[in-house]
């Protein structure tokens, strides 16, 4: 994972972190163990770092001195607040706040594990709430275009990957997989021959049976038929163009230059496909329930998420169609 390296920790507290002496060796520790100890990517590590180093740049100015542990661990509710209510006007999200609150959390820890004493005034800090932006799923229409072979018929690839794109763009819209699922399949797994459902192994490693719909067997097919390689029954089913796993990355640059080619706008993703699976199976009548099964959600309110999209949808069409919309 690429984890910071001590010395690199230390370099980066000795150049940039502000606060006491013992504010800074005690940072420097905790930085340590979580790249050690809890094996922390480098990146989170990095960034651990650069929320606590705002938070005493801010204390700095706040408390009128460089904050010692003393003088952290004998914060109020409000002095928190405050320091994310300034944030806030620095235009930072909620998601970072919450990323930010999380490691002042894992900052204060260190110290009660250190024997320093408690620093209660973290723990009494709400996380700020996020709200969860509604799936942009693609027109039906378009939705097909993306996964037909037909679609990309005049770029300069071979036949066999263009093949190959169009049947993982069929499993993201058709099944509802996530591009992981669909470049995780085996060549066992393949629904072909009259397979008509797949296993897929969604997050948490939890697995689930998706059925398959003939178009996408078909797709498949015409890809294997096509693939220039031999492919073992326990290797991938999607192979790059020298035969080795299928990155998403070109998964994601095929659906990039269909954008442009069909005129769709940037919210056109591969993950877009799979909510379009839901959206457009909700409104043709698809039980909510079923609908969660399908895609692998834990929570029912996920899926929920497409209700108002489905919503949203028919307030938009009443408002363009309906006479007495337009009546002030």
């Amino acid at each position: 994972m690429g984890l910071m390296s001590s010395s690199a920790t230390q370099n980066v507290l000795d150049l940039v972190l502000p606060g006491a002496d013992d504010t800074r060796r005690e940072a420097m520790a905790w930085l340590a163990s979580l790249a050690k100890e809890r094996r922390l990517s480098g990146k989170t590590v990095e960034a651990y770092g650069r929320d606590l180093r705002q938070f005493l740049a801010f204390l700095t100015n706040h408390l009128g001195e460089p904050p010692s542990v003393k003088g952290i661990l004998g914060l109020k509710p409000m002095d928190i607040r405050s320091f994310l209510a300034a944030r806030r006007m620095d235009s930072v999200g909620s998601r970072s706040l919450m990323r930010q609150l999380a490691a002042l959390r894992s900052f204060a820890r260190h110290l009660e594990r250190e024997g320093h004493g408690t620093a209660s005034a973290f723990a009494a800090i709400r996380t700020p709430k996020v709200d969860k932006n509604l799936p942009r799923p693609l027109s039906a229409s378009s939705a097909v275009a993306v996964t037909s072979a037909d679609t990309r018929a005049s770029e300069d690839r071979k036949p066999w990957i263009l093949a190959r794109d169009a049947a993982v763009l069929s499993l993201l819209y058709g099944a509802g997989l996530r591009i992981s699922e669909a470049l995780g399949l085996q060549r066992r797994d393949a629904p072909v021959n009259g397979v008509d459902t797949i296993t897929v192994t969604g997050k948490g490693g939890k697995m689930r049976g998706v059925p398959v719909i003939p178009p996408i067997q078909r797709a498949v097919e015409e890809y294997l038929q096509l693939c220039p390689y031999a492919i073992p029954p326990e290797g991938p089913l999607f192979v790059g163009a020298r035969g080795g796993p299928l990155s998403p990355r070109i998964i994601q640059l095929a659906v990039e230059e269909l954008r442009g080619a069909l005129g769709l706008p940037d919210s056109a993703t591969p993950h877009a496909l799979r909510h379009s699976f839901a959206t457009h199976l909700l409104a043709r009548g698809g039980d909510l329930r079923g609908i969660q099964e399908l895609l692998g959600h834990a929570s029912l309110s996920t899926t929920q998420l497409y209700t108002k999209v489905d919503a949203a949808r028919l307030m938009d069409a009443f408002n363009a169609a309906h006479p007495r919309a337009r009546v002030k």
